[in-house]
């Protein structure tokens, strides 16, 4: 027997899971359950990379999460486990963000719009994942895969806005959405996904709270539950005993908790999942920044009249706690760190490009080629710049990169990116190669460009191929350094430039990532190849 991780889809007879299940008061399944390793434990954040926002269920004996993008593309990242410590990224439920020319970064830009708090949902009934999330507060799409890794395709552009939605597959297999902020609302939808069939307003935040939103929906032993957010400190859960639409009564789950980061913030935004022998855990986000929100574990127990209790290290989020028991997994997971040299001819998963890339101008195989998509001074508004997000706390990206087809006026390099930007690179005037260190790449709290860079350090270096490092701190604190240097021989390499000092303002919410760029300044026609990437940490 298994457990569905939003609801028992079928008492009698269980075929599939998802993970957050009614069956909290079931027995557990003995073929199943796995004993506790009373040695075993694990760290938080269990992932020290950005993602924010998170969804988490289980299918069977396999954990998968999602979480927030903004204007990166391919949007919305699924992660998979097998024993919700150890992820790796799986596919993406939103192929590409065709919402509007601005993100193409054309007439316009995305900046901190696009992939918002979602919902992600396992349907037993058709064997089908779904993906839910509004865009542009304007409308809301709805996703579907048979499997995590793709191909994910739009079922439907719902015109409603289902803001910080959470979506809930019922035991008759009916979709839910519970959604809003500060007014909490439910809405049922058709048997297809393609249309409301109702909506309902079921809860109104009091002004002694403030605000609610990041609404996750479940049903667990015949009451449903919305777990909700106060941002950035707190989290409370509604329950209706009378069915989905209410009346509801609230709880606070936790408020100003110490979290696992030294010098980040509370945990909050995230949602509740089952293991398999029937113990619960909450996986929720900590404000980290320059890093991001990074995502922490903690187990839950529940109260005899059915509430939620986060378990709690000297009266804190733990750093550490005991292993999730769970089965063997089938394999290990690819790790979020190490070397890609690009082999094959797609990109792997752990890669986002700043809004939508000009899909003529690039090319993998067996190694990553960017010919030059824009003519601009202004790297933010530069196309096909690759994303990978930093490995925290400290970590390093080292490229190998083979500029010999670079143009008179190009730029290519490796960035420090967010809204305050440095990088080091390769510019070539004149017919002359040289590399450089620039910072001073800023935006305005509007997104608007404010300062293109200015080269603090540069060299002259020989031949065609160079490697360019960045070392990235991003623990909270004072400094925040990122330092850049280059090699010619991939071996003995040259600081370059002053310690850059990553902003860590929460308004931009993405953390700071490490960007590979190619863009002109003249005329296109211009290209790198960059034929290895490492992420390695101390």
């Amino acid at each position: 027997m298994t457990w569905s991780d939003q609801s028992i889809t079928r008492r009698a007879a269980l075929a599939t899971t998802t993970g957050l299940t009614v069956g909290a008061l079931l027995p557990p399944d003995p073929a199943r359950a796995a004993a506790p390793d009373p040695a075993a434990s694990y760290t938080n954040p269990v992932i020290w990379q950005d993602f924010a926002d998170i969804d988490v269920i289980r299918v069977e004996n396999t954990y998968y999460c999602s979480a927030s993008t903004m204007h990166y593309s391919p949007g919305a990242p699924v992660l998979r486990s097998y024993d919700l410590v150890n992820w790796e990224i799986a596919g993406h439920a939103v192929p590409v963000l065709d919402f509007g020319s601005k993100y193409d970064l054309n007439g316009g830009r995305g900046y901190v719009r696009g992939i918002w708090a979602s919902s992600l949902a396992y349907r037993p009934a058709d064997r089908t994942f779904y993906w839910l999330g509004q865009i542009d507060f304007a409308r809301t799409h709805l996703y579907t895969a048979r499997s995590v890794e793709g191909p994910w395709s739009r079922r439907a552009t719902l015109p409603q806005v289902y803001y910080d939605a959470g979506l809930l597959v019922d035991d008759d297999n009916t979709l839910y959405v519970a959604y809003g902020n500060g007014t909490i609302n439910v809405a049922q939808l058709a048997a297809d996904g393609r249309s409301q069939v109702r909506t309902q307003q079921v809860f109104s935040t009091p002004s002694s709270i403030g605000t609610l939103e990041g609404s996750r929906f479940y049903k667990i032993n015949g009451n449903y539950y919305i777990f909700l957010t106060r941002p950035a400190n707190g989290q409370y859960i509604l329950r209706s005993t009378s069915g989905p639409f209410g009346p509801y009564t609230l709880r606070q789950v936790l408020l100003d908790l110490p979290g696992p980061i030294s010098g980040g913030g509370v945990p909050h935004q995230g949602g509740l999942v089952r293991t398999q022998n029937g113990a619960w855990y909450y996986m929720a986000f900590v404000d980290a920044y320059p890093g991001g929100r990074m995502p922490a574990l903690a187990p839950v127990t529940w109260t005899s009249d059915g509430w939620p209790v986060v378990q709690l290290v000297n009266n804190a989020w733990g750093r550490s706690y005991p292993a999730p028991a769970v089965p063997p997994p089938p394999r290990q997971v690819t790790p979020l760190t190490g070397v890609d040299t690009f082999d094959g001819t797609a990109l792997k998963p752990r890669w986002e490009w700043n809004h939508n890339p000009d899909n003529a101008k690039w090319s993998v195989d067996n190694g990553l080629t960017l010919r030059t998509a824009t003519v601009t001074g202004d790297l933010y508004w530069a196309r096909n710049t690759l994303t990978h997000r930093i490995q925290g706390p400290t970590s390093t990206a080292t490229v190998q990169l083979d500029h010999s087809a670079m143009r008179d006026g190009d730029r290519a390099g490796l960035a420090l990116l967010r809204d305050s930007s440095a990088w080091i690179g390769v510019k070539r005037d004149g017919g002359a190669t040289r590399v450089v260190m620039v910072d001073g790449l800023t935006m305005d709290g509007s997104w608007n460009t404010t300062g293109t860079g200015t080269e603090r350090a540069g060299a002259s270096v020989p031949g065609g191929r160079l490697w360019l490092r960045a070392e990235a701190d991003i623990r909270p604190g004072a400094s925040r350094p990122g330092t850049f240097s280059y090699s010619t021989d991939g071996v003995t390499f040259t600081r370059l430039g002053p310690a850059f000092a990553m902003g860590n303002d929460w308004r931009f919410f993405m953390g700071y990532r490490f960007a590979l760029f190619n863009h002109a300044t003249q005329a296109l026609g211009g290209s790198v190849r960059v034929t290895r990437f490492e992420l390695s940490t101390p």
